[in-house]
């Protein structure tokens, strides 16, 4: 039954593989924003807490809240000696607003917001939340890095079928496969991460970004795969292995053990308490 599969059908299930793969690494990951409700008088407010924003621009926060609602923002960089900060914030045509001071390329804050009802404090989360700042990236640079990578993962799900099904093209999508991931993720891939954190490669064997060893990992079982096959096309276990050792690798959420600033050896925050304002 499974032989009769047509190939037009393995593209389209490689394809939504892939997408599935994608949203579940974006939204599992530790920069995908703290959403959540509170109540306040009886009523729910909805809240999100950014954990990503640009270098150059101060971290937005802005939630509706009834009247008499005040709040408390407080925070300090991660991994650092800093004392916490705490603004008082105030309530604006019925939105209570702060800003959090951006930071250098892979510099992280920590920080809480505390709601004020006037019988009760009511905290967003139960732990800080931490933001990471990092630099822009070109479009020019980033949406071809995106697409190349997107389609590695594909045609990795779809070299991975070929095999499984003895079928006839498994070396040509392997090879598509390997050369998408050096393209995506060992071309494209540093230079992103230089425009973002201002470092080409922050894994294996100088760091532990897993973002970086999950490609170079990908990237090396394509390869050998490839090897295998140019001496033998018929091999199955090399290219079905691939394609397992990709989708598990992409199932580790995107950005864990990404590039940080350790400012315990950076010295104290340079940015005034007086910049943020609510």
């Amino acid at each position: 039954m499974i032989n009769k599969i047509k190939s037009y059908q393995l593209w389209i299930i490689s394809f939504v593989l892939m997408l599935a793969l994608g949203i579940y690494q974006r939204t599992t990951g530790p920069t995908y924003p703290v959403k959540g409700k509170v109540e306040i008088a009886g009523k729910m407010y909805g809240y999100k807490l950014l954990r990503s924003h640009d270098t150059k621009i101060d971290a937005p926060f802005e939630m509706k809240v009834p009247d008499h609602t005040s709040g408390t923002l407080r925070f300090k960089r991660f991994k650092s000696n800093d004392e916490w900060t705490s603004i008082q914030l105030q309530p604006e045509n019925g939105v209570i607003r702060a800003q959090l001071p951006h930071q250098p390329a892979a510099g992280k804050i920590e920080y809480e917001i505390i709601l004020h009802d006037g019988s009760r404090n009511i905290p967003l989360t139960d732990e800080p939340v931490v933001i990471r700042f990092k630099g822009a990236v070109p479009p020019y640079i980033l949406i071809p890095h995106i697409f190349f990578m997107f389609f590695a993962m594909v045609f990795s799900i779809r070299t991975g079928f070929e095999a499984l099904l003895k079928r006839d093209n498994t070396y040509i999508f392997n090879t598509i496969t390997m050369m998408l991931f050096l393209v995506g993720g060992l071309i494209l891939g540093p230079i992103v991460q230089k425009y973002a954190f201002n470092a080409y490669w922050t894994g294996w064997p100088w760091g532990y970004d897993l973002t970086d060893n999950k490609t170079i990992i990908a990237f090396a079982f394509s390869l050998i795969s490839w090897f295998v096959l140019r001496k033998n096309k018929t091999n199955r276990a090399w290219p079905i292995t691939a394609t397992i050792i990709m989708l598990a690798v992409y199932l580790i959420p995107h950005s864990v053990l990404g590039s940080e600033i350790d400012h315990t050896k950076t010295g104290t925050m340079v940015t005034p308490k007086n910049e943020i304002k609510p």
